[in-house]
């Protein structure tokens, strides 16, 4: 089912400097202060290419874009950059540590993946997208002609067969190196033809989940209906993609918590209902708590406030919560707690809807920090599941935005795509 190809990748040669001052996280986890720290570490950072900056005497915003495409070529020409001679497939390992100090490894193949409606059930999503972020990033890749990052992807691999593939494939190492953060990063080219033809058969009877980047494939899907209709394959059908096994002891998720910029008023008073408990909770010791309590099998929400305790929300009769959502969702949608923080707590307590009474992180001091800086609550959540989104998305439906945060994110400037090196 999976389309993949191997690919002639555009990377940084040592002429650039070292990757480590030259690769960056992806374009949407970057704020401006962090762009510019990045563009600041080296003259050719990738952020210079996904995050093309507007300047004084622009006379449309849509310059920025012509500046990222006019950058990428004089990299590649002054050889800062240069074509993989052979094509390839990239295996890219990352070793962290867990919120609960263990230390793990994810493995992701890198690939080229035939783009397809979701309605063709290749390629399926599990969240909402926002429109304006599409048209950005269409506009970047209608100037650059380009794949400047990889989107995140999973496939299910129940006896890990594909995981093994993937990990005894001859490579060479292309880059290494340990960013700020702590994560050993390690980035291989595997380019041994029967290898590579092994990989494209084992996926061919494979579904690809979109982990990350639901805003990216929908953008290069758009990018190939604009190309209109081809007899063979055309560059406008591929884009890059990281791919992991579901079964791999790596992967992470971990949540999104909610910060809340406009007042509830008195938010006990509010969420008085039968189908909760409300208990008591230092700030500091609510995810810990909700953590214990979802281990447990149960589902509970951390609600920090400001003076430096907060309580936890524990839900006592889940039917009862998701009776209180209406439309045709399933039951499987109703039940995760980013529909039920969304749909019970904001609408039906809060009166809330939309999306611009709140803000997202996805650090807990940050949510922690959040209260005693101006905000009026923060709500700290578990994250779904992957057999959450699993389901979720074998269905059809989608979860609200920003409901899954795979960690750690795939790295930006390892390796990009030409469409016109297809």
């Amino acid at each position: 089912m999976a389309d993949l190809r191997p690919f002639h990748g555009t990377r940084f040669t040592a002429k650039a400097g070292e990757l480590k001052a030259l690769v960056a996280p992806p374009y949407d986890v970057i704020s401006p202060t962090e762009r510019e720290a990045l563009a600041g570490q080296n003259p050719h950072n990738v952020v210079l290419l996904t995050l093309p900056e507007s300047e004084e005497g622009d006379r449309s915003k849509f310059v920025k874009y012509a500046r990222s495409s006019s950058r990428l070529e004089q990299w590649i020409q002054s050889g800062a950059m240069a074509v993989e001679p052979e094509q390839s497939f990239y295996r890219y390992l990352q070793t962290f540590t867990t919120p609960d100090g263990a230390r793990i490894q994810r493995q992701c193949m890198i690939a080229l993946i035939k783009v397809e409606p979701y309605e063709n059930g290749v390629v399926l999503p599990h969240e909402q997208t926002f429109p304006k972020h599409k048209e950005d990033r269409l506009r970047i890749l209608e100037a650059t002609r380009s794949h400047l990052e990889c989107i995140y992807g999973l496939y299910e691999d129940s006896d890990q067969g594909i995981y093994k593939a993937v990990a005894e494939a001859p490579g060479e190492i292309a880059g290494q190196f340990v960013s700020d953060d702590g994560i050993e990063h390690r980035f291989e080219v595997v380019n041994d033809s029967e290898s590579l033809n092994h990989l494209v058969t084992l996926f061919k009877d494979k579904k690809i989940w979109i982990a990350d980047g639901h805003h990216r494939y929908e953008t290069a899907l758009a990018f190939r209906q604009a190309a209109g209709g081809a007899t063979s394959p055309i560059a406008e059908d591929y884009m890059m993609m990281a791919l992991s096994s579901m079964e791999d002891p790596g992967l992470v998720l971990l949540p999104t918590h909610r910060i809340l910029n406009r007042d509830p008023g008195d938010l006990r008073a509010r969420l008085q209902a039968p189908y909760w408990t409300i208990e008591d909770c230092p700030n500091g010791n609510l995810l810990a708590t909700i953590e214990a309590i979802n281990s447990s099998g149960q589902r509970a929400f951390g609600i920090a406030l400001p003076g430096g305790s907060g309580f936890v929300l524990r839900i006592a009769n889940l039917d009862q919560v998701v009776n209180e959502i209406s439309g045709d969702s399933s039951t499987e949608l109703k039940s995760l707690d980013v529909t039920i923080l969304h749909e019970v707590i904001f609408a039906k307590h809060l009166g809330m809807t939309g999306l611009d009474f709140f803000g997202y992180t996805r650090i807990e001091q940050e949510a922690l920090d959040a209260v005693d800086n101006g905000a009026f609550a923060s709500f700290l959540m578990n994250p779904p599941s992957v057999h959450d989104m699993r389901v979720i998305a074998n269905g059809g439906e989608k979860m609200p935005q920003k409901s899954t945060y795979y960690h750690p994110k795939i790295t930006s400037g390892l390796v990009l795509w030409r469409l016109s090196d297809f």
